[in-house]
C-alpha cells in the first residue's frame, strides 16, 4: 500500500542518494473504552462476528502504541512524477467489518472492495473533496473497483447496514505514506530526494499532527508523533 514501487520510479529521477523517514506513533493517556455491539437485531452477524464485537476506535499496543494512523508527506515535494501505481489495494468486509480499518491509496489508484460476507453489505463512501458512491454488494465474493481522483485525508467508509462497520481512507498523490501496525510503527518508501518536508499523522479519533523534516542525501531520519485520546463522548462511528 505504500507504494514501494512508485517511489521506485519516483526517486529514479533524482541524482541524489536515498533518503528516507520513519518513526512511530504513540498515544499519550488512557483511551476511552470501545463501545460493545449490539448483535440483537443482526442474526446474520452473530455465527461469525468476533466475540465480544466492539469498535476500534483506538488500537493501542505496549507502551501506547498506536495504530491506524495514516503518516505521509503533506508538503516539500517537487512537482511531477505523480503517476498512480497499476497494481490495486483492497478494502475487503469480513468478520462483520472493514479490514484495513484504516488504508492509504495513491489519486487514480484502483481500490478492489470486497464482500467477504455470506450476505448483503453496502459501502457508502464519504468524500468532501472527491465523488461520493453507495455500492450494494448482495452476493459473496463481489468486487467493485473505485478510485478517488484527488487527495483527501481522511474519507469515512461505511456500511448501511451494519452501522458499526466503518473505514478511513487517505489519498495522496505520490507514493511516501504508510498506516502505522500494531506496534505503532511506520517506515515512508524509500526514495524521497533529500530537502525539507512536512509530516503529517492523521488518526480517525485522535486528529491529525505534523512536524517538519529534513532529509540530508541517503539519511534515514526517525521521528515520532504523541496523540493524546479524544475526550468527546464516543458513538460507533
Amino acid at each position: 500500500m505504500a507504494g514501494g514501487a512508485a517511489a521506485a520510479r519516483w526517486h529514479a529521477q533524482a541524482a541524489e542518494p536515498i533518503a528516507r523517514i520513519q518513526g512511530e506513533v504513540r498515544l499519550i493517556g488512557s483511551p476511552p473504552p470501545e463501545i460493545p455491539v449490539d448483535l440483537t437485531n443482526f442474526p446474520e452477524c452473530r455465527a461469525i462476528a468476533p466475540n465480544p464485537l466492539t469498535t476500534r476506535h483506538y488500537i493501542v499496543g505496549a507502551e501506547g502504541a498506536l495504530a491506524n494512523v495514516f503518516v505521509h508527506v503533506a508538503d516539500g515535494l517537487p512537482p511531477g512524477g505523480r503517476t498512480p501505481p497499476s497494481e490495486p489495494v483492497l478494502l475487503d468486509q469480513r468478520r462483520c467489518g472493514f479490514h484495513p480499518y484504516v488504508l492509504g491509496v495513491h489519486a487514480g489508484q484502483t481500490i478492489r472492495i470486497r464482500n467477504s460476507e455470506p450476505y448483503l453489505e453496502t459501502v457508502h463512501a464519504l468524500p468532501k473533496i472527491n465523488r461520493e458512491f453507495n455500492i450494494a454488494q448482495p452476493v459473496t465474493g463481489m468486487v467493485n473497483e473505485v478510485r478517488f481522483d484527488h487527495p483527501e485525508v481522511l474519507i469515512k467508509v461505511k456500511c448501511e447496514i451494519h452501522p458499526w462497520e466503518f473505514a478511513f481512507i487517505g489519498v495522496v498523490d505520490h507514493p511516501f505514506f504508510a498506516v502505522t501496525d500494531s506496534q505503532g510503527r511506520f517506515a515512508l518508501p524509500p526514495g524521497l530526494p533529500p530537502g525539507r518536508y512536512r509530516l503529517a499523522a492523521t488518526h480517525p479519533k485522535a486528529g491529525a499532527h505534523s512536524i517538519d523534516v529534513t532529509l540530508a542525501p541517503g539519511e534515514t531520519k526517525s521521528v515520532r508523533f504523541d496523540f493524546k485520546p479524544h475526550t468527546a463522548p464516543s458513538s460507533p462511528a
